[in-house]
């Protein structure tokens, strides 16, 4: 019990934070998936369908996995990145009675609170345009635990990063090709096997897959999910290390 108040004061405060300007976090986090489906689903993807199912219902989920995974890492990294560098707020929590287990999960979660809200939202506009898409228990716990990845991910940047170019950086040369490279727009198997090996190392492609089997209810990818979840426990022990480095 104690180590949940503990979380849950950390995330206390950034969820103040996000009380105050949830509606424009909402708005501009759904800009760039609202323009992924208008330009693939709509523009390029009208006369393409992927093993009996039309593109709209193919791309939509990979949409929502690409949605948690750029707003799940803005949403923890980026806050922490300017707390760290810009306020110095951080030092604060540093000097607090609290363990680096609970400061590090706390910080994640504002996180997946935001990757949760904007992707939750996306998918009711998914609706509105594939009422068909089929969303199952399999299907919400595959998305928290992909927010749960991408916001360790980017609390582990953050602790990394020595200035606000840094998480830049970061997002030009990992995640933007993660993007566009990881199946969300298509499918991996019209790629060739030594292509596909390496975009198997993507944490976003086996988001995308089990997000996609979930919905469309294909048979799942029991393999992608523990990846994903050795994802996280990875970048959950980078955090830890890079922290105590930078705490000592």
């Amino acid at each position: 019990m104690s180590m949940l108040q503990d979380i849950y004061s950390v995330l206390w405060v950034d969820l103040r934070v996000l009380r105050r300007q949830w509606l424009r976090t909402l708005l501009t986090s759904l800009v760039n998936p609202l323009l992924y489906l208008v330009a693939f689903g709509f523009g390029l993807g009208q006369d393409i369908s992927f093993d009996g199912y039309s593109y709209l219902e193919f791309v939509i989920p990979g949409i929502i996995a690409l949605t948690s995974m750029s707003v799940s890492f803005g949403g923890a990294g980026q806050k922490l990145n300017v707390d760290r560098l810009f306020f110095r707020s951080f030092d604060e929590c540093l000097m607090s009675p609290i363990s680096l287990y609970s400061l590090i999960i706390g910080k994640a979660l504002i996180g997946v609170v935001r990757g949760l809200f904007s992707s939750v939202a996306f998918l009711i506009m998914g609706f509105a345009v594939a009422p068909t898409l089929n969303i199952s228990l399999l299907f919400v716990v595959v998305l928290v635990l992909s927010c749960f990845v991408f916001s360790f991910f980017g609390v582990f940047v953050s602790f990394l990063a020595k200035s606000h170019q840094d998480m830049g950086t970061v997002s030009s040369l990992v995640l933007l090709p993660m993007t566009f490279l990881s199946g969300t727009f298509f499918s991996l198997n019209q790629i060739p096997e030594a292509l596909k090996i390496v975009l198997y190392c993507l944490p976003l492609t086996h988001s995308s897959q089990c997000l996609r089997a979930a919905t469309l209810g294909e048979p799942f990818p029991w393999f992608s999910l523990l990846v994903l979840i050795g994802f996280g426990l990875v970048f959950f022990a980078g955090s830890m290390i890079a922290l105590k480095r930078s705490s000592v």
